[in-house]
């Protein structure tokens, strides 16, 4: 089980050596990130975009663009569709955004020609090795789905249990999280955390233990489980995935780890054919490459289950 990215990159180094395909290469931090992950075995990348702007930029990185197809595509809707579809079409195994303004790009992996739709909702999964946790977390989603439904969420949670097994993680634990560890049906949030429980326990939810609701330091933390009289929960003190019960809280979490601790990051967008690699222009060169490392994984264990 890859219980830090070290681990995951190790991991990698087990797989069949990845194809990325990158829409709009023409960026800084992206051409930086795409070196590193060559460089480190990770992937290879086709590099789709304004070809004399990414000679310009990987000049500065003392980056030789011989060592990578290059498709020089001008028009930021044109490049996105070509590189969407080299990886529809299997010659590419992921996909990742770079200087497109991210509806463009949404737009590219929802095309009903060439891109990556399955016909379920999209979904996104944060992946954090926290100083303290002996463990990966997976958060979601932190940044896609506003207000997820019930069902929202059962698709959630399969999307989100598939990246934690491409990582090693055999039975994933969840937490549905709340305020509270009580259910309160004046708190629907708890209703809901206690159906998905129950889906779990009935088999409609599966290669998984779902425990809910939990709040955050129960499910985290077993001295605060012991506190609070939750020891005997399934899940207390060893969520693997923690399952927010909006955006506005998954956001506001990720945030604050992101901004005011030391830790190592990774995410990328699923429900998709193909792992989607869907970064900030504020994240940073290591955020990029552990995304490239994650969805190398999950492409792996993708290819695997085809």
């Amino acid at each position: 089980m890859a219980k830090n990215f070290d681990d995951l990159l190790s991991k990698v180094s087990q797989c069949s050596k990845k194809r990325l395909s990158v829409a709009c290469a023409q960026d800084k931090a992206v051409l930086e990130a795409v070196k590193a992950a060559k460089q480190r075995g990770i992937a290879d990348s086709i590099l789709v975009g304004d070809e004399e702007k990414m000679k310009e930029i990987a000049a500065t990185l003392d980056m030789n663009l011989d060592e990578y197809e290059v498709i020089n595509v001008t028009d930021t809707v044109e490049a996105s569709i070509t590189a969407v579809k080299l990886v529809h079409d299997g010659k590419a195994d992921m996909y990742m955004k770079g200087l497109l303004d991210t509806k463009t790009f949404l737009k590219s992996v929802l095309d009903k020609e060439a891109g990556l739709r399955t016909g379920k909702p999209l979904s996104h999964v944060c992946v954090f090795e926290i100083p303290g946790i002996d463990r990966l977390l997976f958060l979601t989603d932190v940044a896609f789905m506003p207000y997820p439904t019930l069902e929202d969420k059962v698709n959630i949670i399969d999307y989100t249990v598939e990246v934690a097994k491409a990582c090693g993680v055999e039975m994933p634990k969840v937490a549905p999280l709340a305020a509270v560890e009580i259910v309160n049906p004046k708190m629907p949030v708890t209703v809901e955390a206690q159906q998905l429980t129950e889906m779990n326990e009935r088999g409609e939810i599966k290669d998984c233990i779902v425990d809910g609701p939990l709040s955050l330091d129960i499910a985290l933390y077993k001295e605060a489980a012991e506190e609070k009289g939750a020891l005997g929960r399934k899940v207390a003190g060893d969520a693997d995935i923690l399952l927010f019960p909006d955006i506005h809280a998954g956001n506001l979490v990720y945030k604050a780890i992101v901004h005011m601790v030391d830790v190592k990051n990774g995410n990328i967008l699923t429900g998709t054919k193909a792992p989607v690699i869907l970064t900030s222009r504020s994240d940073s060169c290591e955020a990029k490459v552990n995304s490239i490392a994650l969805a190398a994984v999950v492409a792996e264990e993708m290819k695997k289950n085809a």
